[in-house]
């Protein structure tokens, strides 16, 4: 395959590779921390400290909250060349945002309070991903999605369409926090505080790629361990070579070949 839409098994396989990762929770920053993660992978802890983003510009790095810099802590850690910014789109995909910010404003609201025009703009889905294209003077093609319990394969969709549509890698970032307490209620998994990054491109000649399918096989639903984000970032740094995962409305089949 040499793009990212194709086709396995009669049926569309999205199919990439990831060129380069990064990923960021408390006490795993560097590659083979998360590598020894994924042998006895965990719920990573709270974090007790907010990444410190010296790449980032300090005035845009103070108005960021802290999951917006733990976000941008492996997107930073995953750029590309400041030659290559006009050619490369980026993907951010969180599930559940900054609920936390979230829950603040409405509180505001109920008090008949006057919200602060920064914590609004910051708490809009697409901010972080804003804030970096800001700093970085990225003029290029930016999405930001939330796609309940598919969100990351539903990032993955977006990211393999661009490549089909002629970019040459796209960068997808990968973040989510627990739900604030009125919320946790509905979570339906484990909650962490997390960000990974990928920059995806089409299959290459000798090199591990994957494809991403829709699968007539019911996938069993056992108690998740950690949640989804964080088990796909497992199955790619474990060299795994299936994951099979029952989201919302279909059944999905990650695969690593070669």
């Amino acid at each position: 395959m040499t793009a990212g839409i194709g086709k396995e098994n009669g049926g569309v396989a999205l199919a990439f590779g990831i060129r380069a990762w990064s990923a960021w929770a408390d006490g795993l920053q560097a590659q083979h921390d998360w590598r020894a993660w994924s042998a006895e992978p965990h719920l990573p802890a709270p974090v007790a400290q907010a990444p410190a983003l010296p790449a980032m510009a300090a005035m845009l790095r103070r108005r960021l909250p802290l999951l917006g810099r733990v976000a941008l802590a492996s997107a930073y850690a995953c750029a590309v060349g400041e030659a290559e910014h006009a050619e490369v789109p980026a993907v951010f995909a969180s599930r559940h945002g900054d609920t936390s910010r979230l829950v603040a404003m409405l509180t505001e609201l109920a008090a008949a309070e006057p919200l602060s025009p920064t914590a609004f703009g910051l708490a809009v889905h697409n901010a972080t991903g804003a804030v970096r294209s800001i700093d970085l003077a990225d003029m290029n093609n930016l999405q930001s999605l939330s796609a309940g319990r598919d969100t990351v394969e539903t990032a993955v969709l977006e990211a393999c369409s661009l490549l089909a549509d002629g970019a040459p890698e796209v960068l997808l970032v990968n973040y989510d926090a627990p739900v604030a307490a009125p919320y946790a209620a509905f979570e339906d998994e484990p909650g962490s505080l997390y960000s990974w990054c990928w920059r995806l491109g089409a299959p290459r000649a000798g090199e591990p790629w994957y494809t991403l399918t829709l699968s007539d096989e019911p996938a069993g639903a056992p108690a998740p361990q950690l949640p989804h984000g964080l088990d796909v970032l497992r199955f790619v740094v474990a060299g795994d070579t299936r994951l099979r995962y029952r989201g919302e409305r279909a059944t999905w089949q990650w695969q690593r070949h070669g």
